[in-house]
């Protein structure tokens, strides 16, 4: 049954996931137990995508169907027992409102048992500040698609020195123009591509 979640979901077969998690949950399967189907669901397409099977396209519809699978579970795919890997605090810098990237690196994060908060777009650096304060995270993701968010993403940085939280605090920025360059631009610890590079920053981050 469980393998039936995680192969339908790596597959991208979006009927076939939703019904075998309703049908698990319907064999009293523990809810837990099936969230871990997905992830594992997801762990396969994030494998695929890094060898250049799945495009950026598979993992939107991939983070798409989790959502929609994992919203019949109880525990949710914000927290709670489920989310093991520790709390990160991501969102779209200041004067950027694209989401698109960004909303596939939370869903994978939090396939990747991982408990985020999500801030949206736009998100000014005090409510970055306010959110790890909230949320006591180890990590904090700072998104952007337009050149000009650079210069946010430094103020977001030198919000958290101000506030005493940077070295408490490992801070990955991504985005379509963002490289090694612009991390080191802005201050941050790392930089990443895509969601897998995301995932990889944030264990090896948490694991130290």
């Amino acid at each position: 049954m469980q393998d039936k979640i995680s192969e339908g979901l790596a597959s991208l077969e979006r009927e076939a996931t939703v019904a075998a998690v309703a049908e698990a949950l319907a064999a009293d399967t523990e809810p837990a137990a099936v969230l871990a189907s997905c992830q594992e669901g997801m762990v396969q397409v994030g494998e695929r995508f890094s060898t250049g099977e799945y495009f950026i396209s598979d993992l939107m519809l991939a983070a798409d169907i989790f959502k929609e699978a994992s919203a019949q579970l109880d525990i949710g795919i914000t927290g709670g027992a489920a989310a093991k890997g520790g709390a990160v605090v991501i969102g779209t810098v200041q004067g950027d409102i694209h989401n698109i990237g960004k909303d596939i690196v939370v869903s994978m994060l939090r396939a990747a048992t991982y408990d985020v908060t999500d801030l949206g777009v736009d998100v000014p650096p005090e409510r970055f500040v306010e959110a790890i304060k909230e949320t006591g995270a180890k990590v904090v993701g700072y998104s952007g698609l337009l050149t000009i968010s650079f210069d946010s993403m430094k103020r977001a940085i030198a919000a958290l020195n101000d506030a005493g939280l940077r070295d408490s605090v490992k801070v990955m920025v991504g985005g379509g123009p963002t490289d090694a360059a612009v991390c080191e631009y802005v201050g941050a610890d790392g930089c990443g591509r895509d969601a897998t590079d995301a995932i990889k920053l944030c264990k090896s981050w948490m694991e130290a």
